[in-house]
């Protein structure tokens, strides 16, 4: 039985336009049709659903319609969006298109086409996607990206041939399957768990980045051949379960790698030979799709409101749905006598080897670290909202050439996300601190890969992350203790994102008291200094601190010995960044530094505006 090879590419071609357009869709919703903590995120959830649901209409027309209707709005949609013209709503469309075209698919496509279609959509998006460091086409301006759009969308255009008969359909449950495959994949992908001190080495690099191409070529390789057994789908679907709890719960890149590759013989064995065809495919994957956006919506929905679980079950309980159903139908089936050969030998390797190396290529060497000569050095803090600018566009390469321009010393990050799906699924530290040539130490917060980075080539001596108490705000916070050594001279810093500042602000003044006082960094959020001990290190608090300068919270840090420097230099508001009125992030100081400038430049490129500061070491004596 042969793979029909031209519906198979056009449904692979067709995800990847959709995924294309999610990865838009998704941060849109939280920087243009939300704005940061003011839209409830069931408003954001029910516009979202919208798009979801809108695709129930095509039940109303002919499959042939759909499919070709569908193709032709996902095509247009994504050219569009290379264009940059209204993003949040050509977005919101091709997200119905492509459920229309996959409604059209489920009614037309051959069965022996849809795992490899599936899968090898699924593995090339996110093979792409890794191979462009995280930066999707459509975030890239000028002419360049463009050839590689068209083409894409003219390859997929061309394999639109509706079969004239009929044909053998794959049974629903491989069509639902799309949708939960979407969300586990995405979700592994980049997800996991980055090196927190950066560069990383070549070794994190493979291990990390290059396990997972290596999966995903293998993972759409093996949806070509059904395993033999319904034994095989018991001992798949017991092993996708388990690594889904181990990724989640520990972020290990090779969890995710797995439950990739679980995946994928999961997905094949739907279509065994012996099994029935296609019953209300069509129906099957818009339900499929349901399940991608309820899934994602509730598990990053918990950065926002108490869930009252660990969101981390409701990834668990989707790989539990998977491997439920699919073992179910396995056992219920019996085996298959039919097995193929599958494409393999040395071509499979030799693709996978040659993608890692240039996942692998480009990883830079750790830049030296550089004693700094003098008592004046730069300090920028900026909140960044995971790279997103006003204009809903990832902006992490207009933020990184800013900033290098200034030739900062120390740069400090907020909303730094390094993976999360919701937000495109890259990693904006990498890419930023590549564009500064600078070192990096992040600090989770949320999650894993969810936090607060510093940055600097200065020597650092000590880093320590401390959490912060919830305070029944559910997004985590940190305060990353720091002492790095200036002109000689150690200079405290801590480095945080308050949520619940009235909490967590005594917190964060309890660890800048113990840092000042000669405390090292990962006993200040233990051992707070004494009321009477002297100041031992000057010492810097600098963030997105969510508190003004006239708040209860400010006259805590105030009390701790931190004074507020832009005061005298005309107290410019950071937030909002596009009629800022505010100033929320802040470049406190203790004894021993002063500020020799301090502004807020007019950027776009977040819903925050950064604090450039020029600071100089004083009279502190460091031997007390």
């Amino acid at each position: 039985m042969t793979i029909p090879r031209g519906p198979a590419i056009m449904l692979a071609l067709g995800l990847v336009l959709l995924l294309d357009v999610l990865r838009v869709f998704l941060p849109s919703l939280i920087t243009l049709f939300g704005r940061a903590g003011e839209t409830p995120p069931e408003l954001m959830g029910l516009y979202a659903a919208a798009w979801f649901i809108l695709p129930f209409l095509a039940l109303l027309a002919k499959p042939r319609h759909a499919l070709l209707g569908g193709a032709a709005a996902l095509v247009l949609t994504r050219i569009l969006l290379q264009a940059g013209v209204s993003q949040l709503y050509v977005a919101s469309a091709g997200v119905t298109a492509g459920l229309v075209f996959l409604y059209g698919c489920a009614h037309t496509v051959p069965r022996r086409a849809v795992p490899v279609g599936v899968m090898g959509g699924l593995s090339l998006s996110l093979i792409v996607h890794l191979l462009l460091d995280g930066v999707d086409l459509v975030w890239r301006d000028g002419l360049v990206p463009w050839p590689a759009v068209l083409c894409v969308c003219a390859a997929f255009l061309s394999l639109l041939r509706p079969p004239a008969a009929e044909v053998d359909l794959a049974p629903a449950l491989t069509w639902f399957l799309l949708g939960p495959a979407m969300l586990l994949t995405g979700v592994a992908a980049t997800g996991w768990a980055k090196p927190e001190d950066g560069p990383p080495a070549l070794w994190q690099v493979i291990m990390g980045t290059g396990l997972i191409v290596l999966v995903l070529v293998a993972a759409g390789v093996r949806a070509v051949r059904p395993p033999s057994s319904p034994v095989f789908d018991l001992g798949a679907g017991v092993l996708l379960v388990l690594c889904a709890v181990t990724f989640l719960f520990e972020s290990f890149t090779s969890a995710g790698a797995l439950l990739i590759l679980w995946l994928a013989f999961l997905l094949a064995g739907t279509v065994r030979p012996d099994r029935p065809g296609g019953r209300r495919p069509g129906v099957a994957v818009l339900g499929g799709g349901l399940v991608f956006f309820v899934g994602l919506f509730v598990y990053y929905a918990a950065y926002d409101m108490n869930l009252g679980f660990p969101n981390g079950l409701i990834l668990i309980a989707v790989a539990v749905l998977v491997a439920v159903l699919t073992v179910v139908k396995a056992l219920a089936g019996g085996s298959s006598a039919v097995q193929e050969r599958a494409p393999g030998g040395w071509l499979p390797l030799a693709v996978a080897v040659l993608l890692v190396g240039l996942v692998t290529l480009g990883t830079p060497s750790a830049p030296p670290v550089r004693a700094k000569q003098g008592d004046t050095f730069t300090l920028i803090a900026y909140n960044i909202r995971m790279g997103y600018g006003l204009d809903g566009r990832l902006s992490l390469d207009r933020i990184g050439a800013w900033a290098a321009a200034q030739k900062p010393d120390v740069v400090l990050l907020s909303e730094v996300d390094r993976g999360w799906l919701l937000n495109g699924g890259h990693d904006d530290l990498a890419r930023i601190a590549r564009r500064l040539g600078m070192r990096y130490h992040f600090a989770p917060a949320a999650d894993q890969v969810w936090g607060d980075a510093l940055l600097t080539n200065l020597p650092v001596k000590q880093v320590h992350s401390h959490p912060l108490d919830a305070h029944d705000y559910p997004t985590g916070a940190q305060a990353q203790a720091v002492v790095l050594e200036v002109g000689g001279r150690e200079v405290g810093i801590v480095n945080t994102h308050l949520q619940a500042p009235e909490g967590q602000a005594p917190e964060v003044a309890a660890i800048a008291r113990a840092l000042a006082a000669g405390r090292d960094a990962d006993e200040a959020g233990h051992r707070a200094a004494g009321a009477g001990e002297q100041v031992r290190r000057p010492v810097i608090l600098a963030g997105d601190l969510n508190t003004r300068p006239t708040d209860p919270a400010m006259e805590v840090l105030k009390a701790a010995g931190l004074s507020d420097p832009l005061t005298a230099f005309g107290d410019p508001p950071t937030s909002p960044a596009d009629a800022p009125k505010e100033r929320i992030d802040h470049v406190l100081l203790t004894k021993g530094l002063t500020a020799i400038s301090a502004q807020a430049p007019r950027l776009p490129y977040s819903d925050h505006l950064p604090v450039l500061t020029t600071l100089r070491l004083t009279s502190v004596d460091q031997e007390g």
